[in-house]
């Protein structure tokens, strides 16, 4: 798309005509982070502040703020969400704030999910101006929506990624990436990839390589690794909540079935043993007739990941092949 949808002919602002648009399921994430003192954080988190419930006040904000984004912004259509959203992740002088909107109906909720973000964020600040009134809110972006005539769209991506047709892949061959921006730069030593590696030779597939990438650059391997067809493509790192994660984003353009009960069990496992393992935002699916596994970052999630995937994996090869039981 190269013109502006909100202006007429004459330059005029206008609000579009969906009326005609499919009604498709729409989903959108969007982030924002408040950037504030360490020893704030400290008090947010114990929720030492003079205003108490500190997020779970923001992340009501936030819902609320993605109800009346249409009253916020004047060519917004008023949609009925079905879904708002909002994490909150901590770093030693911020909070990083995720909002996820979903609808079903005939424009996108890319607004209501940049909203809800924004609205926490300012209620952030709202809630801890008395001890810092020098706190920022910045960063707002859009990190992902799907659903509509464009389908997926990330930042990685200028233009959105076709579900990919079934191919024929390399039978038994496999490759791993790894996303690590320190393990790129070499500042610190990988053992996830060659764990992987070795556990996909253990079960007979070949790997074709283990690529280490900056997070920034996860999307480009992964799309280089699809076009060479493996059977199967496991990536560790960058699903969790940091600003820089951004495994899952890179890989759900790629994916035109999601397998939701594999990444369930590979967190259920997790959990078991890491509380924080529910965090885990890792995908799988099929992309083109290659079998794509998101695990955490860390060698205990990698080993939760593998022993799941140990009951499952050739079975699902097979069934994509086009063979399998299906008991």
């Amino acid at each position: 798309m190269t013109g502006l949808t909100h202006l007429d002919d004459d330059g005029r602002a206008r609000m579009v005509d969906v009326g005609d648009k499919a009604t498709t399921k729409r989903v959108a994430t969007a982030t924002a982070t408040f950037t504030t003192r360490p020893d704030v954080i400290a008090l947010v988190q114990a929720d030492g502040l003079p205003k108490a419930d500190v997020i779970a006040t923001a992340r009501i904000a936030g819902i609320a703020g993605a109800k009346r984004t249409s009253e916020l912004i004047p060519l917004c259509h008023q949609l009925a969400l079905s879904s708002v959203s909002l994490d909150f992740a901590f770093t030693e002088d911020s909070i990083v704030i995720t909002a996820t909107a979903k609808t079903t109906g005939q424009t996108g909720v890319e607004m209501e999910a940049l909203t809800a973000a924004s609205i926490a964020g300012l209620t952030l600040h709202d809630m801890v101006k008395a001890v810092d009134p020098a706190s920022v809110l910045g960063d707002i972006r859009l990190l992902g929506k799907s659903g509509g005539k464009r389908g997926n769209w990330t930042p990685e991506a200028s233009e959105p990624i076709e579900a990919p047709v079934a191919r024929t892949v390399r039978p038994r061959t496999a490759a791993v990436i790894v996303a690590s921006t320190a393990g790129a730069a070499g500042t610190r030593e990988d053992l996830t990839g060659p764990h992987i590696s070795a556990w996909l030779s253990e079960h007979d597939y070949a790997v074709d390589a283990v690529t280490v990438v900056s997070d920034a650059d996860v999307h480009l391997a992964i799309t280089a690794a699809l076009d060479a067809a493996p059977a199967v493509l496991i990536t560790t790192g960058g699903t969790g909540l940091s600003p820089s994660d951004r495994t899952p984003e890179a890989t759900q353009p790629h994916l035109h079935r999601e397998l939701p009960g594999i990444s369930e069990a590979i967190r259920t496992l997790g959990s078991t043993k890491t509380p924080t393992a529910a965090l885990s935002r890792g995908l799988a699916g099929v992309s083109g007739g290659t079998v794509v596994v998101n695990l955490p970052g860390s060698t205990g999630g990698v080993k939760d990941g593998l022993a799941v995937l140990g009951g499952l994996l050739d079975h699902l090869v097979a069934q994509i092949a086009g063979g399998g039981a299906h008991e």
